[in-house]
């Protein structure tokens, strides 16, 4: 079982204090070990509100941004969520203690393993991870009712999109130079984009695995 730690307790007053109101979401991120997902160089920081390195070029997002996808995406209640990067697994296991089921893809083998294997360790057995390209979404696992993108596209893959079920939210940094946080919803018989704020993200990488 998770637990709170003081440290925890000190990120989410801090996020709270940023404006983050989701109370599900602040005690999910009390309890979730975040120096577990960090290099052992960079654990001393590891409750601090930055983003911090996790190798192969990629990062563990900032704890304030994730907090805000998170209740973003948390607005439809889903049941059934698509994360696309999985990383070094820390926004998963957020979401997996707040959704029943959780499918996560990332495009590095070796981040891929490292994760599952935290998965497992922290008893996230409601995660389902696979090796692939992020841009293609997993159709054998949708329709989602959420999907949430923790890299940057240069525009909103299509294939996302029509694995979104009616009612289903889209949370996506888009954007190159200057990255913004969209929120797409799945009405009947249209989309709405809605933009949050700016973020910086590494890349979505299209069709490239390593």
């Amino acid at each position: 079982m998770l637990m709170t730690t003081p440290a925890g307790m000190a990120l989410a007053n801090t996020l709270r204090d940023m404006g983050i109101g989701n109370e599900k979401v602040l005690t999910v991120i009390a309890q979730t070990p975040r120096h577990l997902f960090v290099d052992e160089a960079f654990s001393h920081q590891a409750w601090e509100n930055t983003a911090l390195p996790i190798g192969q070029g990629q990062t563990i997002s900032q704890p304030y941004i994730v907090a805000r996808m998170t209740e973003l995406l948390l607005e439809v209640e889903p049941q059934h969520v698509l994360e696309v990067g999985t990383g070094s697994g820390y926004q998963t296991t957020v979401l997996s203690q707040l959704v029943p089921s959780v499918c996560t893809i990332e495009r590095i083998k070796s981040l891929k393993f490292q994760a599952r294997r935290k998965f497992n360790r922290l008893d996230c057995h409601n995660v389902v991870t696979k090796h692939g390209d992020g841009w293609q979404g997993w159709p054998s696992k949708g329709p989602f009712d959420a999907i949430i993108v923790t890299a940057a596209a240069s525009s909103v893959p299509d294939a996302l999109l029509t694995q979104l079920k009616v009612g289903g939210r889209l949370v996506i940094p888009v954007g190159e130079q200057e990255q913004l946080l969209k929120v797409i919803t799945r009405e009947e018989h249209r989309l709405v984009s809605q933009t949050i704020e700016m973020v910086r993200f590494v890349p979505l990488i299209n069709g490239e695995l390593a």
